[in-house]
């Protein structure tokens, strides 16, 4: 901050020593004006200058430090109080932006959760048509005709399903439920919901779980498996999906992988990134781009790692790592 203030004021020094050269050079020009006696003049005028100097740096800098060390927030409460003039005009103006960008940010926060609010209730609304419709294709006696059908309405539901989940994510701390999670039940479900997409593609299941009991949350651990389920049936043909648990170091890992088309080496470190669907299908106009995000956002409230291995034309490994208990009994106490 010295160094600040005193590029600041430098026009201020600068002119002193101006002044002070332009003394010594009157008393060199004019003889009947003693030297020394302007030499004693020039040192005591810098002596006074030098402590002028440090009295307004005392005064001046708490301000303007007060500023640079406060948070980027949007609490009036912390903004330092003015002592001069200037610093009047600028707190009466930073004031008011503030005020204004709070105003501004209640009323978009407001926007926000009522467009939030619609949108859940809107998704609620559609899903009991969506149940009626599903009542009505198992009533259907054309297996092929039920199989189309049944496959269309589970691609809706799966992306009311991820719409539902991505309106609530940004809440998902108040909403975590932490227990012990029986992992069969909740892949079978999961299974289950797929299984018409599964035999129209000839796909099944191979499950190894060694470890069948995981600490976490239930109902978003479920839509983690949803969407790497999907995504392993949605690139696979005529083959199995293994799913295997096992614990190591502590931690929990679950498998899971398919022996589908794969992923191109490049595409590796962007599949979790927002609306992205691939540079290899990229014309794939079905693909959201969302299933991933979603998951890998989950997967942090959940203090869940994902290891991704995949290979071109041999298929895709995801696996879930877990988090040791005592980071759940810190995770418990939120």
């Amino acid at each position: 901050m010295i160094r600040t203030f005193l590029l600041e004021r430098i026009s201020w020094i600068l002119f002193f020593i101006l002044l002070q050269l332009l003394a010594l050079l009157i008393a060199y020009v004019d003889q009947t004006i003693p030297l020394p006696s302007v030499l004693y003049y020039v040192f005591l005028s810098s002596i006074l200058m030098i402590f002028f100097l440090f009295i307004r740096y005392r005064k001046e800098t708490p301000f303007y430090l007060g500023i640079e060390e406060r948070d980027n927030d949007l609490d009036i409460t912390t903004f330092p109080e003015a002592d001069s003039p200037f610093e009047t005009v600028i707190e009466t103006n930073v004031l008011e932006q503030i005020e204004r960008l709070k105003q501004e940010l209640s009323r978009n926060q407001s926007l926000l959760a009522q467009e939030k609010d619609d949108l859940l209730s809107w998704i609620h609304e559609v899903k009991t048509p969506l149940t009626a419709m599903r009542l009505i294709i198992d009533r259907t006696d054309d297996y092929k005709l039920k199989s189309q059908l049944t496959f269309e309405w589970m691609r809706i539901h799966l992306l009311l399903d991820q719409q539902l989940h991505q309106k609530r994510i940004p809440f998902i701390k108040n909403d975590l439920y932490i227990e012990e999670v029986d992992i069969e039940p909740l892949l079978f479900n999961e299974i289950k919901s797929l299984r018409s997409w599964c035999m129209q593609k000839g796909i099944g299941f191979d499950i190894d779980l060694q470890v069948e009991k995981v600490l976490s949350d239930a109902k978003w651990l479920a839509f983690i498996f949803r969407q790497l389920m999907t995504n392993a049936i949605k690139y696979s043909e005529q083959s199995d999906i293994v799913i295997s648990s096992y614990e190591k170091c502590g931690r929990v890992h679950i498998h899971i992988e398919d022996e589908g088309r794969g992923i191109d080496p490049r595409d590796l470190p962007r599949i979790f990134e927002k609306g992205f669907t691939s540079t290899t299908d990229h014309q794939d106009g079905a693909a959201t781009g969302m299933g991933l995000y979603l998951t890998d956002q989950i997967r942090e409230a959940l203090k869940i790692e994902i290891d991704v291995a995949s290979t071109p034309g041999e298929g895709t490994r995801f696996t879930l790592l877990f988090p040791e208990e005592n980071e759940f009994t810190k995770l418990r106490s939120m």
